[in-house]
C-alpha cells in the first residue's frame, strides 16, 4: 500500500524506546482500531485475494490491531501489538525490477477458466499480520516466522515489514515471489522508507554465519549468482541496487519523501542530496533523540519550509505540486508503536493513533494491553458519522483543507493539546500502575479485575473520577485509560467548532457538527512475562 515508514532503535530515542510508525494510505479505507481474543483466531485462513489457505499454529496470543471497516476485500489488520509486548506494522509496499521479478515471479491467483483449476496465490499486506503477530513472541522470532511463510506460499507483491520488541527492531523486504531479506536496525539509528526498496547495506557474510543482525533466504547468494543480479562494482553490497528500482517515477513519488525525512532529522548532512537523488541513505544517525512527535511530524508533514509545500508560499504553482507528500488525504491511518523498556509489561506498549490526513490531526495514546479499545475508535462505521473518531478527522480535514490558513492555527493548538495531555496520561497510568501492582483483583491476572468499576474490569458507559485537571483519578487504572478517549472526543468536538468559527464565511452552509455521546469499553488486562494470560 502507498506509505511512509519510520524506525528507530531504542538508542536514537529519547526514551530509550523502541519504535515503528507506518502511514497507511490506501484508497480512503475506513480504519478501526480492536482487540482480536485467541479464540477469535481462525484455526485456517483464507485469503479474500488471493485465496490461499493456510492452517494457523495453535495457542495464538491476544492483540491489539487496525483493521478494515468493510471486510469484502479481507482483514487488512495493518498494524498491531501482541500480548507479549511484540509490535508489527504491514506493509510498505515497496518496488523491485524485471530481472528479480523473471528469475523469481509473483504468485499470483489464476482463477478457473477454460477447464483450468484454479491456482491461488501466495500471500500479501491483506494477511500478514494476521498470518504472523498472534504467534511470535520477539521482533526477530516475526521476522523468522514471516520468512517461512514467504518461502513456503510466496507473496504476489513486494512489501516491507517492520517488527519491534522492547529491545530489537528489525525490518524484512521481499525480493520477487519467494525470497527476502532482513535487517535489525542498529540502536542508535533512524530508518526511513518511502515506498521503494530500502536497504542499501547488507553484510552476507553474518547472515550465512552468526546472524545476529542479518537474516535471509538460505539460497539469496545463489540466486543472486545465478540470475546475474548483482551490479555493485566495487565490492559492497548494495540490496536497493540490486533488488530495487531505478525509475524516474521514484523521483516524484519516493525520493522526495525521504530527502524531506532526512533533512529534518539530520539537517547537517544533507546539503548534497536532493529530492531526486538516488543514493539517500536509508540508516541514518539523528542530529538529536527522537521523539513521538518527531514521528508524528513527519509522517503528516507535507514539504514544510521548502518550495514543494503544497499549502506554502515559497517557490512557483508548479513547485508546490512536483513532488508527492507524506501527509496526503488518502490516509486512512497513522500508528506509531512505542514498547518502553522501563515501563512494567501490562502496560509497556503504546499504540500512538491518529486517523485520516496527518496534515489536520495528531496522533493520541492507547495501552494495547488492554481487553477491548474505545468504542469511539473501535465502531468505525462505513458511513460518514460524527460518532466516531474516523469520519470525525475526515470531516474535519475536508473542511480544513481548502481554507488552511484559516484554520491552521486551530488544527496546531488541537494537535498540541492532544500531545501534551496524552503524555501527561501515560506519566500518571504508569504512575498509577506503580502504586497499584498490577491492576488485578479476585478476578485472577489478565482479567482486569481490581478496577473501580464494581470489579469487573471493564467499563461501559461509567463516569470518570476526575481530578482538578479533568483527568482521571490515579485510583482507577481502567478510569485513566478510559479518559484517553474522552480526550480525543472533547478535542475533537471542540476542534470542529474552532474549524467552523475560524472562518464562518466560507463554511456558512456547512452545518453543526455535533459528536454523539461517547460510550466506552476499557479494561487493564496484564500479562506475565513468560506467558500471555489467555
Amino acid at each position: 500500500m502507498p506509505c511512509t515508514t519510520v524506525l528507530a532503535g531504542k538508542l536514537a530515542t529519547n526514551d530509550r524506546s523502541t519504535m515503528i510508525a507506518r502511514t497507511d494510505d490506501g484508497h480512503f479505507d475506513e480504519k478501526k482500531l480492536i482487540v482480536v481474543e485467541p479464540d477469535q483466531q481462525p484455526k485456517i485462513y483464507k485469503s479474500v485475494e488471493s485465496h490461499v489457505e493456510i492452517t494457523l499454529p495453535e495457542n495464538p496470543m491476544r492483540y491489539t490491531s487496525c483493521p478494515s471497516v468493510d471486510p469484502k476485500h479481507g482483514i487488512w489488520a495493518a498494524t498491531g501489538i501482541n500480548a507479549a509486548n511484540v509490535g508489527m506494522t504491514a506493509t510498505e509496499t515497496t518496488t523491485s525490477n524485471p530481472r528479480v521479478l523473471a528469475a523469481d515471479p509473483m504468485v499470483e491467483l489464476r482463477e478457473a477458466k477454460d477447464g483450468e483449476e484454479e491456482r491461488c496465490g501466495g500471500i500479501g499486506e491483506e494477511d500478514i499480520v494476521v498470518l504472523v503477530l498472534p504467534y511470535i513472541r520477539s521482533a526477530r522470532e516475526g521476522v523468522l516466522r514471516l520468512g517461512a511463510l514467504l518461502e513456503q506460499y510466496g507473496t504476489y507483491e513486494s512489501n516491507g515489514i517492520a517488527f519491534n520488541d522492547e529491545n530489537e527492531v528489525w525490518w524484512l523486504e521481499t525480493i520477487g515471489g519467494h525470497h527476502w531479506i532482513a535487517k535489525k536496525i542498529p540502536e542508535d539509528r533512524v530508518i526511513i522508507n518511502p515506498n521503494q526498496f530500502g536497504m542499501d547495506s547488507f553484510d552476507l557474510e553474518d547472515a550465512f554465519g552468526a546472524r545476529e543482525s542479518h537474516l535471509c533466504s538460505a539460497d539469496l547468494r545463489e540466486f543472486i549468482s545465478e540470475n546475474h543480479l548483482d551490479l555493485n562494482q566495487d565490492g559492497k553490497f548494495n540490496p536497493r541496487d540490486i533488488f530495487g528500482s531505478h525509475r524516474d517515477m521514484d523521483h516524484i513519488y519516493n525520493t522526495p519523501r525521504a530527502w524531506y525525512m532526512y533533512r529534518y532529522l539530520d539537517p547537517a548532512d544533507v546539503e548534497n542530496l536532493t529530492p531526486e537523488s538516488d543514493d539517500i541513505p536509508w540508516c541514518l544517525e539523528p542530529e538529536n533523540a527522537v521523539t513521538v512527535e518527531d514521528v508524528d511530524f513527519l509522517l503528516g508533514s507535507h514539504f514544510e519550509g521548502t518550495p514543494y509545500d503544497p499549502y506554502g508560499t515559497q517557490g512557483t504553482e508548479e513547485s508546490r505540486h512536483r513532488y508527492r507528500p507524506i501527509g496526503i488525504n488518502r490516509t486512512g491511518h497513522m500508528v506509531a508503536m512505542q514498547i518502553r523498556p522501563y515501563a512494567p509489561v501490562e502496560s509497556r506498549s503504546i499504540m500512538w493513533i491518529s486517523y485520516g490526513s496527518g496534515a489536520f490531526t495528531t496522533s493520541a495514546p492507547f495501552y494495547a494491553n488492554v481487553d477491548d479499545t474505545p468504542a469511539y475508535l473501535r465502531d468505525t462505521t462505513p458511513e460518514v458519522s460524527t460518532d466516531c473518531l474516523y469520519w470525525t478527522n475526515r470531516l474535519i480535514a475536508t473542511l480544513a483543507d481548502a481554507h488552511f490558513y484559516e484554520t491552521s492555527n486551530a488544527v496546531e493548538g488541537f494537535s498540541e493539546d492532544v500531545r501534551s495531555f496524552g503524555h501527561r496520561l501515560v506519566e500518571r497510568t504508569d504512575d498509577a500502575l506503580a502504586i497499584g501492582g498490577s491492576a488485578t483483583g479476585a478476578g485472577g491476572a489478565g482479567s482486569g479485575a481490581g478496577s473501580a468499576v464494581g470489579g469487573s474490569g471493564s467499563m461501559s458507559g461509567a463516569a470518570v473520577d476526575s481530578g482538578s485537571d479533568g483527568l482521571a483519578s490515579p485510583t482507577s487504572v481502567p478510569a485513566r485509560l478510559a479518559a484517553a478517549a474522552i480526550a480525543q472526543y472533547e478535542a475533537a468536538r471542540r476542534r470542529a467548532v474552532h474549524v467552523q468559527q475560524s472562518h464562518a464565511q466560507q463554511f456558512r452552509h456547512v452545518g453543526s457538527l455535533e459528536l454523539s455521546p461517547l460510550v466506552l469499553s476499557v479494561s487493564v488486562s496484564p500479562e506475565s512475562d513468560t506467558q500471555a494470560s489467555k
